[in-house]
């Protein structure tokens, strides 16, 4: 097992590559959304070739004095040609700005995607006339060794791309194969274990993404990679394929593929008039789908966690929500599996609500204006019953879930839109 990381020296990761990056045992919580129970990492790296030195990523700024201690254990400033940012968040970019200014002969390559954010986070006039705007194909030249480039957006936010470095096999990566795990015995193959953090960060930051994430392995799966140096966590020495099988893996699309599409109609119901409406949709989905074209399951909030939800959404074609109204608003279980969707990409799927009330009725509207925000399409108006649902309330209800059903089967009719309504 190798020794822990010096506080002030670099650690050689391949010939003519260090990592100089930072380590943050004491974070619990990264970007609001994600538990941290060993901290992570702000992994960054020198690149040494015959004619100058390339640096890949910095670090958050209250570690830069660290970033800046092992950096100068490998490189002078006035070595340094070439910066590349594969991300810009600020916890890789922290550091930019101080390193610009030590570094005044070194130019920033950044993907076109890096444009604006550029203008956003940092100064213009520290920038201008450094910035290379870098694509798949690209390279920069370190003499006897080039840096190469793939634009990967999206993984995950649009500006971030991989850099690859044939000369040695190593692959920087970004948050992209990466994870929150800290320990300062760095490798992969001599810290604890991280499967967890790995599967974990997957499916809070990559997944939303998996689309994306499936394109940026189509780039890299055939490159002959001896290491992985993604921007958190461990880097990948040891069999680094498998991590990217184990991607493949968990951005496949689900298990229905071809098959019939499907609708979920989950709900929570306090006196059981929500419930019978759910029923009611779920039936009217049935109706309009005979010949099994459409899988309609009906779930009861109030049996389970989101967590598990969330896992069936990703893979549904159609959602529908039921809720009371209580104090004007829809109930907990409801906002907390539509909050948890955030973890998954929802764009392009119907959504639909529906539910009873007592004299306000603002449960409907509201999930409505929640499924628009996260991009689902709501071409149906919601139900709403005032306390016990009539013989049109359920007729009602039967007709949106077979509407929504005949929207996801193409089959929905036209329709028409009155200009006045639009006043």
């Amino acid at each position: 097992m190798s020794a822990a990381a010096d506080l002030d020296r670099a650690v050689s990761v391949a010939p003519g590559v260090h990592w100089i990056g930072a380590f943050d045992p004491d974070l619990r919580n990264f970007d609001i959304i994600l538990r941290t129970a060993n901290g992570t990492s702000y992994n960054a790296y020198a690149v040494r070739g015959s004619h100058g030195v390339a640096i890949i990523d910095t670090v958050k700024l209250n570690f830069s004095e660290t970033f800046f201690r092992r950096l100068e254990s490998v490189a002078d400033y006035d070595e340094i040609t070439t910066i590349v940012l594969n991300h810009l968040e600020p916890d890789h970019s922290g550091a930019l700005p101080e390193l610009l200014r030590r570094a005044p002969g070194a130019s920033l390559l950044v993907s076109p995607q890096a444009r604006l954010m550029l203008q956003g986070l940092f100064d213009p006039s520290a920038l201008e006339g450094r910035v290379v705007f870098v694509g798949s194909g690209d390279s920069a030249d370190l003499g006897d060794r080039q840096l190469e480039f793939f634009n990967t957006p999206y993984l995950h936010w649009p500006d971030t791309q991989c850099t690859w470095l044939a000369a040695a096999g190593v692959l920087f990566s970004a948050d992209f194969l990466g994870c929150h795990f800290c320990d300062t015995r760095l490798f992969n193959d001599a810290v604890g274990d991280f499967r967890f953090s790995f599967d974990y960060y997957y499916r809070h930051i990559m997944r939303p993404f998996r689309a994306y994430v499936r394109t940026a392995l189509d780039l890299i799966e055939s490159l002959p990679l001896q290491i992985i140096a993604p921007g958190h966590g461990p880097i990948l020495r040891q069999d680094p394929r498998d991590y990217v099988c184990r991607y493949r893996a968990l951005s496949a699309p689900g298990l229905h593929g071809a098959g019939p599409k499907t609708l979920l109609v989950f709900y929570i119901s306090a006196y059981g008039a929500t419930r019978r409406m759910a029923e009611a949709v779920a039936a009217g989905a049935e109706s309009a789908a005979s010949g099994g074209e459409v899988r309609v399951s009906l779930y009861d909030l109030e049996g389970g966690h989101a967590q598990p939800f969330v896992d069936l959404i990703e893979e549904a074609d159609a959602l529908v929500f039921g809720s009371p109204t209580i104090n004007g608003d829809a109930v907990k279980p409801v906002w907390d599996l539509l909050s948890s969707l955030t973890m998954v990409d929802v764009k392009g799927k119907i959504g639909a609500a529906f539910g009873s009330y007592g004299w306000s009725g603002e449960a409907v509207p509201m999930i409505e204006d929640r499924l628009r925000r996260l991009k689902l399409r709501v071409p149906l108006s919601g139900v709403k019953a005032r306390l016990t649902p009539t013989v049109d309330d359920f007729t009602a209800c039967h007709d949106l879930g077979h509407q929504v059903a005949l929207h996801l089967l193409g089959r929905a009719s036209p329709r028409a839109i009155d200009m006045a309504s639009l006043d």
